[in-house]
């Protein structure tokens, strides 16, 4: 009855966070006491520490840039044994010989802790991630992955390669205390370099015999040391490959793939095709394409054989006339 009655005398605000405060309590949830940013390459990862010492990344912001998915079959269908009590978006039947090996005397992968502000939400242990990355680079090399899971096997292994680089040399930095006095944004400078290492490995779609027949047939001088190229060969590129592509192949290129302030992309287009349709039409054009340079005189003579071999998706064949042969 004193119960009751002192209920009645409080004001709803009161009443709900008595409410809160006794359900936090009864949740019993680690709150983060740190929270910050993770910068990898053009990814971002939002992060905390937890008051336990947990390091999180938060769920929804890790599968969305890696590009994981939730599958609404394997919600419906997820076996009942499934390893570390499985999120949806690892429980996919080509992954699945590959979880108890990385994943299997783990208790918990999803961590539901409660944000800076109080929320409720839901992150990755740190630690595991890597441990993720190992059970898609594991299924992708034994050819169980699909074009869309190939991606984020691709991600994983970029990833991986760039925590390797980075964790040797924060674990000799703590061995002989220099991470006392270095500046706190070296490791992400050193990973960014890495990065750019790795990025420029993908970027080889295109040989160098491309563009230094670009640089004969423009009449530029080539050199060979020098990765430089005037601004105009973005402009033939698109011409000559994106526009014979497929048709609108280029439009739906560039709203993908869009410039930043400073007129830049974050990523080659190519990076943007796919792994089974996408790259192998590339290669194919791009080799004929060049087979044409190489007959060519000049560049007259090169895209008019370009528009007669491979004419542009969205436009019309231009049509020859021949003067009278009387």
């Amino acid at each position: 009855m004193g119960g009751k009655a002192r209920a009645e005398k409080l004001d709803d605000e009161t009443k709900a966070a008595i409410a809160k405060k006794a359900a936090e309590a009864r949740w019993g949830l680690e709150q983060a006491i740190h929270s910050g940013e993770l910068t990898i390459g053009d990814m971002t990862f939002p992060c905390s520490v937890l008051s336990d010492g947990t390091r999180i990344l938060t769920q929804s912001n890790f599968m969305e840039r890696m590009g994981m998915y939730y599958s609404g079959w394997v919600a419906k269908n997820k076996p009942s044994e499934a390893a570390a009590d499985l999120p949806h978006f690892l429980s996919f039947k080509s992954l699945q010989p590959f979880i108890d090996k990385h994943l299997g005397a783990l208790q918990s992968i999803i961590v539901k802790y409660k944000t800076e502000k109080g929320s409720v939400a839901h992150g990755i242990k740190a630690e595991i991630i890597p441990k993720l990355c190992e059970v898609w680079m594991d299924a992708d090399e034994a050819g169980a992955l699909g074009a869309r899971q190939k991606a984020i096997a691709k991600k994983c292994k970029i990833l991986m390669r760039a925590l390797a680089h980075v964790g040797i040399i924060s674990l000799v930095d703590e061995a002989t205390g220099y991470q006392e006095i270095r500046n706190k944004d070296a490791l992400r400078a050193l990973l960014d370099a890495f990065l750019q290492h790795e990025l420029a490995a993908w970027a080889k779609r295109f040989p160098n015999e491309f563009y230094r027949e670009i640089f004969r047939l423009r009449g530029w001088e080539w050199n060979r040391i020098s990765t430089k190229r005037p601004i105009l060969v973005g402009k033939l590129t698109n011409d000559i490959i994106y526009e014979r592509l497929a048709p609108s192949l280029l439009q739906e290129l560039e709203n993908r793939n869009p410039k930043d302030e400073r007129g830049r992309r974050k990523h080659t287009h190519h990076q943007w095709l796919t792994e089974d349709v996408g790259h192998p039409a590339l290669a194919q054009h791009l080799h004929a394409v060049i087979g044409l340079m190489r007959a060519s005189n000049s560049w007259k003579q090169f895209h008019d054989l370009l528009d007669r071999a491979f004419p542009k998706r969205n436009s019309l064949p231009q049509l020859e006339f021949y003067p009278d042969q009387e």
